[in-house]
């Protein structure tokens, strides 16, 4: 949007100044204030030789208006730059109006395939609300890719392999309730899974007979097999149903059983790397000489560990979508895991190795019980959702002119949630305060939602059609040209938020 307007500067400056036309380019950047002009050049930033407050004051009394560029003006070491405020107003509008929702999309990466897996939650485990960061930052990316042309391709990559499934399957056979599985597999199979830890407090046989099992899993045992699958199709089932609350859709449900030979094949490159030690014949990736300790690859039984596993699909994720990114999207506590398995396949010389990112996060904070146990996901959308109800009661005469309540409720909670996790910036950990995601006030969910639906009675009511051709010399007022600015900062901020891939930077 801008470009028109810093060639010109660009241009002129380069003469009066002699620095070099890129390094003028490098240094133009967007005030945060109007005030400040519609762009600014730091001087220090061009490397020409004097005082840069003198040479910004000299280089503005030189620098002449123009039919894009109408002033210069020095502020310390600053130059601030008014550009034409009647052509910019036009080429705003007129952009936004053809481009429509697709304003500030680019094709800058035509051609390039990205995978971001994000989510991936645990079979039998809480699917909670630490699990909504993932989500939301995920999508967010993926989104976010998408906007500049990228092919893209949504991840979910279950925890649905190892001996906790072992665990569970002997814990089911005690403890199950088909009723119960089918009502709602995901809370049924955590409360057996939990039920059965306890029960294996007292009686220690109960994980020889879960690693027993998990082996003949392993083995490619048919009955154990046909039960594990039921388990992981159910639980996707009912995933798919809180994913669609949240305006979800995942191209791909993956896991950690469906990596197959690209693990055997992982095993076999380590070794001959010489990166693998035994020890009580278990198998160790020793990465103690990058300070990233030995990791256990194999136990002793011969089964397989996530890392190996992450190896292998790794392997297999290039072979089958020979992609130009592949980004994770897991916390922090994961950091060292992700640092192992990119420093592993960097050792295996793969040359795909430089196209893996880990993006991480902090901590949602304040979203245990006051038993102190995790609260899982669905319940926290039906809980907001109730909360969203109460408050909007509370104003009796609109509560009335909603056609249905409980969608809307619905909508405006998970806004509330969605809006609180990306004002966040991704590594810092935050609070989560339910009277802050409510409020109709300041800058939340709902009060975004609210001004959407400002906005869209006011086009309605007006009963005037957009036209290209208005007379825009009548957006005077100063709070007009603000908005009009702000407008044209977006592809610009969209553009560098793909660079920092941080969710607040849009919010």
């Amino acid at each position: 949007m801008f470009d028109e307007y810093k060639s010109a500067i660009v241009s002129q400056l380069a003469e009066i100044s002699g620095a070099a036309p890129g390094t003028i380019a490098e240094a133009i950047d967007l005030p945060k204030a109007n005030a400040h002009g519609d762009l600014a050049v730091a001087v220090p930033r061009l490397r020409v030789k004097g005082n840069p407050v003198q040479l910004a004051q000299t280089w503005a009394e030189q620098f002449k208006s123009s039919s894009v560029i109408d002033s210069a003006m020095a502020s310390g070491p600053f130059i601030n730059f008014r550009i034409n405020r009647a052509s910019f107003t036009r080429k705003v509008l007129t952009t936004i109006n053809a481009q429509g929702p697709k304003y500030g999309w680019t094709n800058t990466g035509a051609g390039k395939r990205v995978i971001v897996e994000f989510s991936s939650p645990n079979i039998a485990k809480p699917f909670h609300a630490g699990h909504l960061r993932s989500t939301i930052i995920g999508n967010f990316i993926n989104n976010l890719y998408k906007a500049h042309g990228w092919e893209t391709i949504s991840m979910n990559y279950l925890g649905d392999w190892g001996k906790q499934y072992g665990l569970l399957a002997i814990g089911f056979a005690l403890l199950g309730s088909e009723e119960k599985l089918v009502e709602d597999p995901i809370k049924h199979l955590y409360d057996v899974y939990v039920e059965i830890n306890k029960v294996a407090e007292e009686d220690p046989s109960i994980h020889d007979q879960a690693r027993a099992y998990f082996r003949k899993m392993e083995n490619g045992d048919q009955e154990a097999l046909a039960l594990w699958q039921r388990f992981r199709d159910l639980s996707i089932a009912k995933y798919k149903d809180i994913y669609a609350r949240l305006g979800i859709e995942f191209d791909v449900y993956s896991g950690e059983s469906q990596v197959g030979e690209g693990m055997h094949r992982a095993m076999k490159m380590l070794d001959e790397a010489g990166l693998l030690v035994e020890d009580k014949g278990a198998v160790l990736l020793d990465l103690e000489k990058y300070k990233l300790e030995r990791v256990l690859v194999k136990k002793s039984d011969g089964t397989t560990l996530y890392l190996t596993r992450d190896i292998g699909a790794a392997i297999e994720r290039y072979e089958k979508y020979n992609f130009d990114k592949f980004i994770y999207v897991v916390g922090s506590e994961q950091d060292l895991h992700l640092k192992q398995l990119f420093k592993t396949i960097e050792l295996l010389e793969l040359p795909y190795a430089d196209r893996f990112q880990h993006i991480n996060y902090g901590l949602v904070k304040g979203m245990s019980t006051r038993k102190g146990t995790v609260v899982f996901l669905e319940d926290m959308l039906r809980d907001t959702k109730e909360k969203m109800h109460d408050v909007m009661r509370k104003k009796e005469d609109k509560y009335a002119q909603v056609e249905n309540p409980e969608d809307t409720s619905d909508k405006l909670g998970i806004s509330a949630i969605v809006v609180q996790d990306m004002m966040a910036r991704r590594i810092k950990d935050y609070v989560f305060n339910w009277d802050r995601i409510l409020s109709f006030k300041g800058d939340t969910g709902p009060f975004l939602q609210f001004t959407h639906t400002r906005l869209c009675s006011i086009e309605r009511k007006a009963h005037v059609k957009v036209n290209p051709e208005a007379d825009i010399s009548l957006l005077s007022e100063e709070s007009c040209q603000e908005l009009i600015s702000m407008l044209a900062r977006y592809p610009e901020v969209l553009a560098a938020t793909l660079q920092s891939l941080e969710p607040c930077n849009i919010v």
